[in-house]
């Protein structure tokens, strides 16, 4: 043990370098009985942090990437703690790590949770814990060091001044804003600022002696730290108006990546504690942002070959060729290394321009949102914008031909009506919620249907008209065409959102998952007052039931009416 803790001291302690560091471990020879269930073997790592919580932390390897790392390298256990609810497959070398809103299937889990988030089930086994008298629930706060200044010329200059006998000093009053001096040259590296006298040399606001000025400047943080409180009153002679900002606060959501959840929030959150009590704010506004939303990475393929001393060469993805595995312009034979961060430095970021230069920006913003779920990571590839850009060429044709149409009313006209207002009802939601994808497959479902109806030719467009409200926060130059050439008053920008009859939306039919074992396995449409007896008997005949049953019977079955079915095989 000893020598183990001299071997790891040699290597860096900062978290960047731990992160980056081999995982290595000792085996203490110890366990400890886990009050969930089960004993745990106790091991010293090298990548846990002891300024975190306790010191010690719980492994989840299949849920981890570190601990997964750790545990492959000394042949630990790997339990799955929850799968995807449509892949049960387990972990092998990367860990499943879903965001916390997505809901999987969990795996015996102690308190009895089988679908459900992340949070939920968090909050169920807090609850649980706390009814079993095994612990209870509690918060733990972290805030990282903030590394507030920077050696760049761009940013707020410090007001800060260093003198020799009083040693630094704030800059005066009076001389505020100090700011930066626009006579300045990059043609040799480092700061500039460091290079410029007459702004870097100057007098001490105490003693009037001759003085530095601090030549670094504040990170760019600093500024976005508390300019949602200035965009209240952007003219204001003063930092911010009380009155104003009292109007306009809060921030109704917050929007940014996993790093600016982390760091920039927690910044922002300081700030606005400060400027309450500085008043710069008015009381009330010590939490600044009433929602927040992170969203995930994307992330695309690295493409690189070796230069003469074994060095790693990266290519942007338009000089490889992938049906070779080629280098373009050499010839050379690339290493693909999958689903990294889009980084300058590694070449594998991709300009939506040239989607845009091919097929248009309605093509590509409609490509980017119907990929993925905005809080999830996503692998970027340029495939399916062709496929987009003809569904887009098709809602065009079908405008047209509705635009021409002139099929008198009939019954179908009701149906349309009623998926017009389901098709309304979920693309809302859809936004509302930030599933863009979602809305964006549900308008693929309704051009489908208004493709397929045989509805009169008011019906239709009116029908077509909603389409296009629908598409155009997706695609707004082609939401407008279709809008002016049916008919419709002024602008699409400018038009009332649709809002769903509620009557159109009441279903005489109700779908029913199917759960066996806790994991969903199929579906049946039913009416809505059919009895619990007649959904069982449909239950046993599903296809997928009678699989889990092989010739057996249910231990359970348990139907929540209009809910969901529970088989326990």
């Amino acid at each position: 043990m000893a020598a183990f803790n001299i071997d790891v001291r040699r290597g860096g302690t900062t978290e960047e370098a731990l992160e980056k560091a081999e995982k290595r471990g000792f085996d203490t020879g110890m366990t400890v009985d886990n009050p969930l269930g089960g004993t745990l073997p106790i091991w010293v790592a090298n990548f846990v942090l002891m300024d975190y919580g306790t010191g010690a932390i719980f492994g989840c390897p299949a849920h981890d990437q570190r601990d997964l790392d750790f545990a492959r390298k000394y042949d630990l256990p790997v339990t799955d703690t929850f799968v995807a609810l449509d892949n049960d497959s387990r972990v092998t070398d990367t860990a499943f790590v879903p965001p916390k809103t997505e809901k999987v299937a969990w795996i015996d889990q102690p308190a009895g949770v089988t679908e459900a988030t992340g949070q939920e089930a968090i909050d169920a086994t807090i609850d649980w814990a706390e009814a079993e008298r095994l612990g209870t629930g509690k918060t733990q706060y972290r805030l990282r060091d903030w590394g507030l200044s920077r050696q760049r010329y761009w940013g707020c200059p410090i007001p800060v001044v260093h003198c020799d006998d009083c040693g630094v000093v704030p800059e005066a009053k009076a001389n505020l804003p100090v700011e930066l001096p626009y006579d300045v040259t990059f043609d040799v590296p480092g700061n500039p600022l460091d290079r410029h006298p007459t702004w870097r040399d100057t007098a001490c606001p105490k003693c009037g002696k001759p003085a530095r000025r601090e030549t670094d400047t504040m990170d760019t943080f600093v500024d976005s730290s508390w300019y949602f409180a200035r965009f209240t009153a952007p003219r204001a002679e003063t930092p911010t108006d009380l009155d104003d900002a009292a109007y306009w606060m809060n921030v109704d959501q917050y929007i940014g990546g996993v790093e600016h959840a982390i760091l920039h929030l927690l910044y922002s959150r300081f700030f606005a504690r400060a400027m309450v009590k500085t008043g710069h704010l008015p009381h009330g506004t010590e939490e600044p942002f009433d929602a927040l939303f992170t969203q995930g990475m994307v992330t695309h393929a690295i493409f690189q070959t070796k230069d003469d001393r074994g060095r790693p060469v990266y290519h942007l993805p338009e000089d490889v060729d992938l049906d070779t595995k080629t280098v373009k312009a050499s010839g050379e034979t690339i290493q693909i290394i999958p689903s990294a961060k889009m980084s300058k430095s590694k070449r594998n970021v991709v300009d939506p321009q040239d989607i845009i230069t091919q097929y248009g920006a309605d093509t590509a913003r409609w490509f980017v949102l119907s990929d993925s779920p905005p809080e999830r990571d996503v692998e970027w590839t340029a495939s399916g914008a062709e496929a987009t850009y003809k569904h887009l060429r098709r809602v065009h044709r079908l405008a047209t031909d509705v635009a021409r149409a002139d099929r008198a009313a009939n019954d179908a006209d009701a149906d349309l009506a009623k998926v017009t207002a389901r098709a309304i009802q979920d693309v809302t939601d859809g936004i509302e919620g930030f599933a863009f994808n979602k809305s964006v497959a549900k308008l693929y479902e309704f051009t489908n249907a208004l493709h397929k109806t045989d509805a009169g030719a008011d019906a239709r467009r009116a029908a077509m008209r909603t389409l296009a409200q629908l598409m155009s926060p997706m695609t707004p130059h082609l939401s407008e065409e279709i809008w002016s050439m049916l008919d419709g008053d002024g602008f699409v920008l400018n038009a009332p959102w649709p809002v769903a009859d509620p009557a159109l939306l009441v279903d005489d039919a109700v779908t029913l998952p199917i759960q066996i074992n806790g994991k969903r396995r199929s579906e049946i449409s039913v009416p809505k007052d059919m009895p619990k007896a007649d959904i069982e008997a449909l239950v046993l005949h599903d296809e997928a039931v009678v699989r889990a049953l092989d010739g057996g019977q249910a231990k359970k079955l348990i139907v929540v009416p209009g809910r969901i079915v529970n088989v326990v095989v």
